[in-house]
């Protein structure tokens, strides 16, 4: 493993890239990537020939190979994963082991001790691990995190964030916990923790309990089935209480309701999609009555964290500590499973 530790970034400008599974959102943020104009795409594996076809008239350049396996001989600098949860860190330890960077699709594990196994192989290969953590990258939410670490909003006491979808997910897997580690908590949640953390800079996380729901029942344990309704309660070493609340097929009158509502001393922030949107945010700054938009749509962010890490990559490819707080998330998850 030393040796593949100092395995140094690839010779040519651009790094060169492998992308598994290029259905619509492993397309998506391969042109988010290739748009940079700082990495090419090498290689793509994918199971099916129509998904395939569309990738390779993103990228023409790109050769077509049957697996993982063929990915990983192809001389890469960075592999982009976007296949079922279940093969999440399997497929990014062995890429990390062979001294290639990789970007996955969330959740990085069905389990935080899946997660703990990838971050340790991104260490001890010093190689850069990103997920795909896209609602970060909104300018409505990054605006709001300015404005509390400006310390607009005087001492964070509340956070509610809601994720609710009016669909399920359209594959088999997705319902079956042994292969996606959840249901909607796991799918949207993890946002929804992300989030929160990450707009306090990840403070300690002292209490985690919720309550999972399918079908309109509380969901036993082992039940062989997976959430479709999720409310949870954090409290955090700052003293802050954050409330969750997430759903598949709920009866919204919409698309989606997504939204996180920030309660300070001094001000509070509201952040919303417009009108059933999964891409359209508003970002506000309220005082009393009075309400102050900051953001406003468009803003073309679906792609920012891929296109981050393509950069990232450019300039360092490196171990990031900053991974770590993937396992944070995982951890906090785990709890309110009861695992």
């Amino acid at each position: 493993m030393e040796a593949l530790a100092q395995k140094p970034q690839s010779s040519l400008a651009r790094p060169r890239l492998g992308f598994l599974g290029v259905g619509w959102i492993g397309r998506h943020r391969m042109q988010a990537m290739l748009e940079t104009g700082a990495v090419e795409a090498a290689a793509i594996a994918e199971p099916h020939a129509d998904m395939a076809a569309e990738a390779t008239r993103l990228a023409p350049e790109a050769e077509v190979v049957g697996s993982l396996e063929d990915l990983l001989r192809a001389d890469l600098d960075g592999v982009v994963i976007a296949t079922p949860s279940a093969l999440h860190a399997a497929q990014s330890i062995a890429a990390l082991e062979k001294g290639i960077a990789v970007f996955c699709q969330k959740p990085l594990g069905r389990t935080a001790a899946e997660v703990e196994a990838v971050v340790a192989a991104a260490r001890r290969a010093d190689r850069l691990l990103g997920v795909d953590f896209s609602y970060r990258h909104t300018e409505a939410f990054r605006r709001i995190r300015e404005s509390v670490r400006a310390g607009e909003l005087g001492q964070i006491f509340g956070i509610d964030l809601v994720f609710h979808n009016a669909y399920g997910p359209d594959k088999p897997w997705f319902y079956d916990p042994a292969l996606s580690g959840g249901g909607c908590l796991m799918d949207l949640g993890v946002h929804l923790v992300d989030l929160a953390l990450w707009l306090l800079d990840f403070p300690e996380v002292t209490e985690a309990s919720g309550h999972l729901f399918a079908g309109g029942e509380p969901l036993a344990a082992n039940a062989g089935q997976v959430e479709d309704y999720a409310v949870a309660t954090l409290t955090l070493g700052t003293g802050t209480v954050v409330r969750l609340a997430t759903s598949w097929r709920l009866h919204a009158g919409r698309d989606a309701v997504i939204t996180a509502d920030v309660m300070g001393t001094k001000a509070g922030a509201s952040f919303r999609n417009v009108d059933g949107s999964f891409y359209d945010f508003t970002a506000e700054l309220n005082r009393g009555t009075a309400r102050e938009r900051l953001v406003s749509p468009p803003d073309a962010w679906g792609g920012r964290a891929a296109a981050d890490w393509a950069l990232r990559l450019v300039r360092d490819g490196r171990f990031d500590p900053e991974a770590e707080r993937i396992v944070t998330v995982a951890r906090v998850l785990d709890r309110l499973y009861g695992r």
